[in-house]
């Protein structure tokens, strides 16, 4: 009885344990367009984005609206509502559903030749990379060298290294190296002030090395070494998905012609929906 008894609290552990965690089963969407239909696959590892897309495809958000800009070896960019029944020649993308969502920036979801990522609006007045709640664009991008993939890690790790530097500038022990720059500085003797911190990020270099730095793995080396994409945007802009299916319908979609704002001169209407596996 005793042994019975233990195998039943056991199976029932089990049971409330998958229970309480749930396996998400992974969505998919289908985007219709003249130039045939492109499958989805969207990421678990980005639910705000995720559930948000689903929301609004499920509503018919997207149905009728165009791929709005395009620019041939970067990407395709759509999910403007302007865009729907828009006049020829308007210039579109700066609609959306009137709210923005968090960015999530997921090392391992990078922009590779499919991937579906958030458009959102620049740095300036954007500094959190907050994504518009609406617009989106499926990266065609191109074939990079294991050389430019290095700087793209220097260029996405760059403010770790410019904190790290300010922050041994403003010691209380280096306050003399640190008149020296205000004084540089309103002299805007550009060329001493980039020697200087040069030096300072050289001699930090071992506590920089020691940092949680953004690398490529093996894989997204050989990703973006083979068939491409658009490394820079990483780590910048939310990657939420990425095609399974009409990769060939992206290159189609890239290579039309366009007017002097990236607007295809023939509307590219989209179509999409939820489809259940």
């Amino acid at each position: 009885m005793k042994l019975i008894g233990k195998a039943l609290f056991v199976a029932l552990f089990i049971v409330l344990v998958c229970a309480a965690k749930p396996i998400s089963k992974q969505k998919h969407v289908i985007i219709e367009t003249p130039y045939g239909a492109i499958k989805v696959k969207l990421y678990n590892e980005t639910p705000l984005h995720r559930d948000n897309f689903l929301k609004l495809v499920e509503q018919g958000f997207y149905d009728s609206l165009l791929f709005h800009r395009v620019i041939n070896g970067f990407m395709v960019q759509g999910g403007d509502p302007e865009s729907k029944n828009a006049p020829a020649g308007k210039k579109l993308g700066t609609g959306g559903p009137g709210y923005q969502i968090d960015a999530e920036f997921v090392p391992s979801l990078i922009h590779k030749k499919g991937a579906l990522a958030a458009a959102r609006e620049g740095d300036p007045i954007n500094p959190l990379k907050k994504s518009s709640g609406s617009q989106f664009y499926f990266v065609q991008g191109q074939i990079f060298t294991t050389e430019q993939l290095k700087q793209m890690e220097d260029n996405i790790n760059f403010p770790l290294r410019k904190q790290l530097v300010f922050d041994y500038v403003l010691k209380p022990e280096n306050k003399a190296l640190k008149q020296k720059l205000d004084s540089l500085q309103k002299r805007n003797a550009i060329n001493e002030l980039n020697g200087i911190y040069n030096g300072i990020a050289q001699k930090l270099e071992p506590e920089y090395q020691k940092l949680k730095l953004f690398r490529y793995t093996p894989e997204q080396v050989k990703l973006y070494t083979t068939i491409g994409g658009a490394p820079h945007l990483d780590q910048n802009y939310t990657v939420f998905g990425e095609v399974i299916e009409g990769l060939q319908v992206i290159d189609s979609i890239a290579s039309v012609q366009t007017d002097s704002n990236n607007r295809p001169l023939n509307d590219v209407i989209m179509k999409v929906k939820v489809i259940e596996e």
